[in-house]
């Protein structure tokens, strides 16, 4: 059975899943090798939606083994033109509190294993990342109730927490959200011509922050589940008021470009 076309996808926890209706999973193959899991498309505010959790069903993919590339390339093949990126962080700086709800507009990426480009070679692609997310998506996720908008999110390789000398420097440079997955997750998402835009949820303060304990998986996981359906309804909603992606900055940067990689058509 083919794969039905997406203009819209959401990349996030398996909790997701209950936000859509009339699902039927499907196998994507990509030249980068399998996505995180199979990708679920159903509809959600009268619209075609593909989800992707970007760990895998069952939490396999460590934020650093994450198939980056596949996910993307998966969901642009698709037709997907918009993506939603939910994502547990943490606090760096007393603007922000746990259970926020954050848009960044900045980011920051500390990682150092990951591959971050579809550009291979021969020959390069140059690809403009001084504003990495959608300001049309950012604004349309800001209009809703408790989201606040603005704000710099320092990705770090993990899977382990910083020290407190490493939470206190990031700090100290401003940034105001620390996560693991956002790179290269909206490099990528550029690359594929895409409009992408994370929203954050804060589960807890960083450890070098005045009061801030030392970080627990079991900590983040709790938080994040007791405020999904709160994430849940801020996607739906924001789903149902979606700015048109024609013309967006996010993939006319393409335009008169030649592409050293291939980016692909939808099914």
């Amino acid at each position: 059975m083919s794969a039905p076309t997406a203009d819209v996808a959401v990349i996030g926890g398996s909790g997701f899943y209950s936000f859509l209706s009339d699902v039927t999973e499907h196998e994507v193959e990509t030249p980068y090798g399998a996505p995180s899991a199979p990708v679920a498309i159903g509809t959600v505010a009268g619209r075609t939606v593909a989800f992707l959790p970007r760990h895998g069903k069952q939490h396999e993919h460590p934020p650093h083994g994450i198939p980056f590339r596949a996910n993307l390339w998966a969901l642009a093949s698709l037709g997907v033109r918009q993506v939603l990126a939910p994502s547990a962080v943490g606090g760096l700086r007393d603007e922000v509190a746990p259970r926020d709800l954050v848009v960044p507009d900045q980011l920051v990426d500390r990682t150092h294993r990951r591959t971050s480009s579809y550009v291979d070679g021969p020959g390069a692609t140059h690809v403009p990342f001084a504003d990495p997310y959608c300001a049309r998506l950012g604004s349309a996720l800001a209009e809703r109730d408790g989201v606040s908008a603005g704000g710099t999110l320092v990705v770090i390789e993990g899977p382990r927490f910083s020290t407190r000398a490493e939470s206190q420097h990031y700090a100290a440079q401003g940034w105001n959200l620390i996560g693991m997955t956002a790179a290269p997750e909206a490099m990528l998402a550029r690359e594929m011509q895409l409009c992408y835009q994370t929203i954050a949820l804060v589960t807890d303060m960083d450890a070098g922050v005045p009061g801030g304990a030392a970080v627990s998986q079991a900590e983040v996981f709790a938080v994040f589940k007791e405020n999904l359906e709160r994430v849940k309804d801020v996607i739906v909603e924001t789903i149902g008021d979606l700015p048109d992606p024609a013309g967006c900055s996010c993939a006319t940067w393409a335009d008169g470009i030649d592409l050293t990689y291939d980016v692909p058509a939808p099914r």
